[in-house]
């Protein structure tokens, strides 16, 4: 059964920095592209950025500049580096997996406050 187990939230002060990662098990990780997205209470899901199987990264508007979406296939695990986070970064980051069928993880909370 595909696991992803996201690690790396908690609290941080404005324009501090967090790194997320996603551990994947049962899944042919090098051949799933992966993604971030989040979600904030009160807005809807959305796509924080992505990274192809060859490792080419796409970020969200939000995120160019300040995020940094990466994946060691020898430890099926993605990593999302997010720097200078501000208030509005506060949210529950998910990763998904997607081959042939979409798997997510359960989500790690990201909180930003002074």
């Amino acid at each position: 059964q595909v696991q992803l187990v996201e690690s790396g939230g908690g609290w941080v002060q404005p324009g501090g920095s967090l790194r997320l990662s996603c551990a994947a098990s049962e899944l042919t990780f090098s051949l799933a592209a992966m993604s971030w997205y989040r979600h904030a209470p009160g807005k809807e899901r959305e796509w924080v950025a992505s990274i192809t199987t060859g490792g080419s990264p796409n970020y969200a508007g939000f995120g160019k500049g300040r995020f940094t979406i990466s994946r060691d296939n020898a430890k099926n695990t993605m990593y999302l580096q997010m720097n200078r986070l501000k208030p509005e970064d506060t949210a529950v980051y998910y990763c998904k997996a997607m081959t042939v069928l979409v798997y997510w993880g359960q989500g790690t909370q990201v909180t930003v406050s002074s």
